[in-house]
């Protein structure tokens, strides 16, 4: 029977040095696969999460081209966000592509797949379903197939910070285990001939437990009983990476890849707090500590500025067009935002440090803009602190409000590409997560648009 001709592997928010050298001995398929072909760092998109990230890998295009920002969208004439769906994603995937090129191909657990679409072949939705009720196949008559034979499908850990250790780790080996299950199944029953499948399990091990994985973290104890525990998840990981690789067979090329890194989380800035404090949010009634924003007082009349949390702050100008009680006329917007970045960018840390926050202008970022992004993207002590949208309580805070996380997103994910008719460059540092989709395509012997920029690493 014929195999895959390319198999994707991701792992969500795995950083290089994890795979490549802490837990190396742990991962020997992963490291077979590293010494026998390319592998390295994959830049990720700015922000470093997982929508936009995964989107932004299977399209070749980046957030701004997408109009995809974060987990939530702004909608027109609408303050708060709502959640993103598939119908967000108005790019065609590789496997889109593949499939108009006569391709059999499987996307499974992909975040953003989710309702699932048409494909030729077989898509099953990622972390983002909604769960019981909702379709999370096509078609759509597998969904009933997968649950005879693997049971209800767990899409992913529900509330996990709050798990205890030995039981989120039981939650997240049995989802590994059907998923992989799901794969083996869905190779052997559809012979795809490009296959993806993603495991969000790994991020969610990091936002819980990274204290006992990077002995940076400042709580890291090496002889805490989570050390080894969360080596043994990775080791059951890579024994059925190495099992899958080997049911596609030895013509099979081969790569592994994840959307983003971790690093520890070092503590949260209140940014809606900040602005609030700094007179860009005003309120009529002073907020209990940890007040949501819209569930504050909020007087949008006098309000130029409020932001959504999140790994990453979005702020946004409260101008014309946003709703009731919009502050900023458009011909003061760039003025009013040119102030605003000079504000934030001179924002000390908590221990006084600067250059603390970093701004980015998304127009200045994107080589397109689509949907309605926002004003500015902050970032904060290099990635390790987080931003809060709430308000009331100071503005710097040791601890996330929605629960143990101890893991904040790096901007390096990782990638490994190997095959028996591929160039070994050893580890390479110029990789990028905008790499991927033409690389698929190249592997699959399909042209990729010119729009891709790229580089397709299956060639010479």
């Amino acid at each position: 029977m014929r195999r895959a001709h390319t198999l994707v592997i991701g792992l969500d928010c795995v950083p290089p040095e994890l795979v490549f050298e802490r837990y190396r001995e742990a991962m020997p398929h992963v490291a077979r696969l590293a010494a026998s072909g390319t592998f390295g760092p994959l830049r990720s998109t700015t922000p470093p999460i997982t929508v936009p990230a995964w989107p932004s890998m299977v399209t070749g295009r980046d957030p701004g081209e997408l109009g995809l920002y974060g987990f939530r969208a702004r909608r027109h004439g609408q303050r708060q966000l709502s959640l993103v769906t598939s119908a967000d994603l108005k790019e065609k995937r590789v496997w889109d592509r593949l499939g108009e090129a006569g391709q059999r191909v499987a996307a499974l657990f992909v975040p953003l797949t989710s309702p699932p679409k048409p494909v030729r072949g077989v898509e099953v939705s990622g972390c983002l379903w909604p769960g019981e009720g909702h379709d999370f196949t096509w078609p759509r008559s597998l969904g009933a197939e997968l649950t005879q034979r693997f049971g209800p499908y767990r899409a992913d850990v529900a509330r996990f910070g709050d798990l205890t250790q030995d039981a989120l780790l039981d939650e997240l080996r049995t989802m590994a285990e059907q998923h992989f299950d799901i794969a083996e199944y869905v190779l052997e029953a559809h012979d795809p001939d490009f296959m993806m499948l993603v495991e969000i399990g790994t991020d969610r091990l990091h936002h819980a437990l990274w204290r006992h994985m990077d002995p940076a973290h400042p709580e890291h104890d090496p002889n805490a009983d989570g050390v080894d525990a969360c080596r043994r998840y990775y080791a059951g990981l890579d024994a059925r990476i190495g099992a899958l690789v080997e049911r596609a067979g030895p013509e099979t090329r081969t790569i592994l890849v994840s959307d983003h890194g971790a690093r520890p989380m070092l503590g949260a800035v209140r940014i809606n707090e900040w602005l609030r404090r700094e007179g860009w949010l005003t309120l009529r009634t002073a907020p209990e500590p940890g007040t949501p924003l819209f569930e504050a007082d909020v007087d949008w009349s006098r309000t130029r500025a409020w932001a959504e949390g999140g790994y990453h702050a979005r702020v946004l100008l409260n101008r014309e067009g946003c709703g009731p009680g919009a502050c900023v006329p458009e011909r003061d917007a760039e003025r009013v935002l040119a102030q605003l970045v000079d504000a934030l960018s001179a924002m000390p840390g908590p221990e006084g440090e600067s250059d603390f926050a970093r701004v980015a202008v998304p127009s200045r970022l994107y080589t397109g803009l689509r949907g309605h992004p926002p004003e500015l993207m902050v970032t904060f002590g290099d990635l390790g602190h987080r931003a809060l949208g709430e308000l009331g309580g100071d503005v710097f805070t040791r601890h996330d409000a929605r629960g143990p996380d101890g893991a904040n997103h790096a901007r390096d994910g990782f990638f490994v590409l190997s095959g028996a008719d591929l160039p070994a460059r050893g580890r390479v540092e110029d990789a990028h997560i905008l790499d991927i989709a033409p690389t698929v395509l190249g592997l699959g012997q399909t042209p990729a648009p010119g729009f891709m920029r790229g580089r397709d690493w299956s060639r010479g």
